[in-house]
């Protein structure tokens, strides 16, 4: 019941992000459903892993500052989600960057009120 609850969190997040973004566009409501159930996947199964390369590379300076490197890290899987699907497009990088923003707090504000309210 969690991963469907969260999975139309994320819906719902794609949504708005296409409602208030100019450069992001997402075709249909259907399509924001399929667009989070693959940003999810991707999340799940890359996310970490970027996150340990950019920790890295970045020699503790991502971990460091993990909310702007899961900022970034969101944006690049916004991006490969768009190249993965024909349901969204992002016009630019700077445009996934603020996607990523957007998403996460329609995100973070609507997992809070959903906890609050059950």
């Amino acid at each position: 019941m969690s991963i469907i609850l969260s999975w139309l969190m994320l819906s719902f997040a794609v949504w708005v992000t296409d409602a208030v973004l100019p450069g992001f566009h997402v075709k249909s409501a259907k399509s924001a459903l399929l667009v989070a159930a693959i940003f999810g996947i991707l999340n799940f199964l890359l996310g970490w892993l970027f996150f340990a390369v950019f920790t890295v590379l970045t020699l503790g300076l991502a971990w460091l500052l993990a909310f702007i490197t899961r900022w970034i890290i969101n944006a690049i899987l916004l991006v490969i989600t768009d190249k993965l699907t024909d349901h969204l497009k992002i016009d630019s990088f700077g445009w996934a960057l603020a996607g990523s923003f957007v998403m996460s707090l329609v995100g973070t504000f609507g997992e809070w009120l959903v906890r609050s309210l059950f």
